[in-house]
């Protein structure tokens, strides 16, 4: 079991460095976490410009042997730990607010939000069943993703370089504040994009440039396919070419991912239909990841719970209070959001080797992705730290 290191080697203390090497006005949620380890902010403080590249699903594991004569590996600086779950909803939410899950609440891509009275898919902004987004339904997203972005402390013009398709979601919109959004339609005009920013005008400047290319690719294919090696040479090759593009601009080019990814065929699918006893202890859908689930109990249940977890799903799966993981600090360090709690559930149900778990909505598409993440397995929650001066 490997879990987030919060205190000095996660992608919240990244955040932490670039905050302070940025001169970012004071924030108590995100003073809870130290500067990076591998990269404090005296590291960053000299450059002019700072981009921090996402590449999402880009595990450390799968740099270190499939893209070991890359490019990307070339400067790879460090190995750090993502958040728990290690997913992208709660991942790049901490990326865009510089805290931890345990301050933006935003525990995986299922969420039952209690102010709502419904369980939504939280990077999509509307109810798991489907239908329109918040915004579109007279809720203020803000209302819902509280935490502040960090865009918004920054002693520097910020921006954020994403695809077309999201640049402009509730989520986006919300999580953004004060950078300014540029959408981009493909990987070449992503880092065309960038270099533009970068070269133009001499202020000091943060940009944020996001792609789910490699991501989506293997949730497709899986890690060991030939298409998701196909996609990481072309986000490879576009990267050295970048860095070429920018040479001379004193521009620090930070390169990291949110999680990394373990494949799980079909058979590993634990499907909450198979198990009606348990099915019927719960009040509400399955929550969080297929890898890490959020449970919540009937009341008078819970002896009847943990017996059934703990004998029939202990070959697949760890049990916990999910208020023990809150206390033990899995979702970060410092005093928690309010709503975190409610978020989590009574129970958590952590996915042991490639297992997961899954359980189906009336009308919902049966559709599992081999490749998955949001587990605490090595691949999943490691990913690197790449570093380049140009």
């Amino acid at each position: 079991m490997h879990l987030p290191d919060y205190h000095g080697g996660s992608i919240v203390n990244l955040m932490r460095s670039i905050e302070r090497a940025l001169d970012a006005r004071p924030c108590a949620a995100a003073a809870a976490y130290p500067e990076l380890n591998a990269l404090p902010a005296t590291a960053l403080k000299g450059a002019r410009n700072i981009v921090l590249l996402i590449i999402d699903g880009l595990g450390y594991d799968y740099l270190s042997s499939a893209g070991a004569d890359s490019a990307l590996a070339r400067h790879l600086r460090a190995r750090l730990t993502s958040v728990f779950p290690s997913t992208t909803a709660t991942a790049v939410t901490s990326f865009l607010t510089g805290v931890g899950p345990q301050q933006h609440a935003l525990t995986g891509w299922h969420a039952w939000l209690r102010e709502l009275g419904c369980v939504m898919a939280t990077l999509r902004a509307r109810p798991r069943l489907g239908g329109e987004t918040l915004s579109k339904t007279g809720v203020d997203p803000r209302s819902l993703y509280t935490a502040e972005p960090m865009f918004d402390r920054l002693a520097a013009k910020t921006h954020v370089v994403s695809p077309a398709n999201i640049v402009d979601s509730d989520y986006n919109i919300a999580h953004c504040g004060l950078a300014l959004r540029q959408p981009y339609k493909a990987l070449p005009e992503l880092f065309s994009k960038v270099a533009e920013i970068v070269r133009n005008g001499d202020e000091r400047k943060f940009i944020h440039a996001y792609t789910y290319e490699f991501d989506e690719t293997a949730h497709s294919f899986g890690s060991a396919s030939p298409e998701l090696q196909r996609k990481f040479r072309q986000i490879d090759a576009a990267y050295a070419q970048f860095l070429g593009e920018i040479a001379g601009t004193d521009t620090l080019v930070i390169a990291v991912a949110d999680h990394g990814f373990i494949d799980s065929p079909k058979p590993a699918c634990v499907e909450l239909e198979d198990h009606p006893q348990l099915a019927e202890m719960l009040m509400l859908p399955l929550c969080g990841e297929r890898r890490a689930a959020y449970c919540y109990v009937q009341p008078g249940q819970d002896v009847a719970f943990e017996h059934y977890a703990q004998t029939r799903l202990d070959h697949c799966a760890s049990l916990y209070r999910s208020s023990d993981l809150i206390a033990h600090g899995w979702f970060g360090l410092g005093p928690a959001n309010p709503r975190l709690g409610e978020r989590v559930g009574h129970y958590t149900l952590v996915m042991k080797d490639d297992y997961t778990i899954k359980d189906w909505i009336l009308g919902e598409p049966r559709y599992l992705t081999q490749g998955v993440h949001g587990g605490v397995s090595a691949a999943e929650m490691y990913v690197p730290l790449i570093v380049a001066e140009a």
